[in-house]
């Protein structure tokens, strides 16, 4: 049977979000969804940005359960389905806002855009030379397959069942951070550690305790800079790291240059971007190349790492707020050379390293979970197999 071939504009309405503009934009300060809370399928809700809405612009900016939330540029497709994880959330002018009609699942619509971002098909639809958007009219004009609605609700639950149990993962992760962050601030900044009630303080410091700078605690390697003409995302070569995939801790991007194997990092590194947002997290995709403007840390101590992810991230985020440049904040080794960490007995670091050692199996698990997911799309999208 042929799949019917309609434009998104016919079976769905949709809206970009409001232009940040602090002189004009009136209202009460509400959290919004930018560009960079957007992932392929998830969203990233931690340390929302502010913006002043007006209470009649809910219904214009606001979202609902199963919009369609579609990234205008940067990687433009890149989409997620919202489901009220944050009542009341809104977005900002880099996205759109994609209701799709009841005659359609909007689960389905969003597979057909992963499937299309990850073979190309959304490229048509962009406008820019070096920097590629989808503006709104281009947008409409993508044209999707539509199979009956009994198919298109099969496709999503085959689907969806891989995604939920990714969903699940990602909330067992966000509460093992949650843990490592709470254990952190009262043992390294509160300095209430086991046995601090017999410990003397010195000069401020628990006794024994002390500063160490962050490059004498670990290596850090910066990355290769690469071609960039000969970057795919065919799986041709090699896998590399780019700031964009640091958020996700895996890459879809590939390079067939060849560089130093001092460049490569691996499965549980820590990994850091080094222009606009800082994004701190460790690796969960095979062994990769390091792309420029992205650095590794490995600590000489291998016992330090669950603690180290912990340790760098308010060092770093001070430097994402106060670094300046050109057009965006840029993190230098310069910056990374200052900063100074406090260490205390081994012992306290077992218990951060039990930590990162359960995230990184959950991040390892959903990795494969999606390998096998998307193995699934051409197959169900492509009107192969029957569902």
């Amino acid at each position: 049977m042929t799949w019917e071939k309609v434009k998104l504009g016919d079976v769905s309405e949709s809206c970009l979000g409001k232009m940040l503009d602090q002189q004009k934009n009136r209202g009460d300060f509400h959290p919004y969804l930018a560009n960079v809370n957007v992932r392929w399928g998830s969203f990233d809700l931690n340390d929302l940005p502010l913006m002043k809405f007006e209470e009649n612009e809910q219904e214009r900016y606001g979202l609902k359960y199963g919009d369609l939330v579609i990234c205008e540029g940067g990687e433009p497709g890149r989409c997620a389905i919202w489901k009220e994880q944050v009542p009341n959330m809104k977005i900002q002018k880099a996205l759109h806002r994609v209701r799709i009609n009841s005659d359609m699942d909007y689960r389905y619509v969003f597979y057909w855009f992963l499937y299309a971002g990850k073979r190309g098909a959304l490229d048509q639809y962009f406008t820019g030379a070096t920097i590629k958007h989808m503006p709104g009219e281009k947008l409409k004009q993508v044209v999707i397959d539509k199979p009956p609605l009994k198919t298109q609700k099969r496709i999503a639950d085959v689907l969806s069942a891989y995604d939920d149990l990714i969903e699940n993962n990602q909330k067992q992760i966000k509460l093992l951070e949650e843990a490592a962050q709470r254990l952190y601030k009262q043992w390294f900044i509160d300095f209430k550690f086991p046995g601090h009630e017999t410990t003397k303080i010195v000069d401020g410091l628990p006794e024994g305790w002390k500063k160490e700078k962050l490059v004498d605690l670990a290596s850090v390697q910066f990355g290769y800079a690469f071609d960039g003409s000969l970057f795919n995302s065919n799986g041709n070569g090699t896998p590399i790291v780019r700031i964009r995939n640091i958020p996700d801790g895996v890459t879809n991007d590939y390079t067939t240059e060849n560089a130093p194997d001092e460049y490569l990092i691996n499965n549980g590194d820590i990994v850091v971007g080094m222009d606009g947002e800082f994004h701190i997290n460790s690796w969960s995709g095979e062994t990769s190349y390091l792309v420029q403007r992205s650095c590794c840390f490995k600590p000489h101590n291998p016992k330090m790492k669950g603690w180290l992810l912990w340790a760098i991230h308010d060092p770093i985020k001070f430097f994402e707020k106060t670094v300046v440049g050109a057009t965006v904040a840029h993190l230098g080794k310069k910056h990374i050379d200052t900063i100074e960490l406090l260490v205390g007995p081994e012992k306290l670091y077992e218990p951060f390293q039990n930590l990162f050692s359960k995230r990184q199996t959950l991040l390892n698990q959903n990795r494969k979970l999606v390998e096998s997911r998307d193995r699934l799309l051409p197959k169900l999208m492509d009107n192969g197999i029957e569902v």
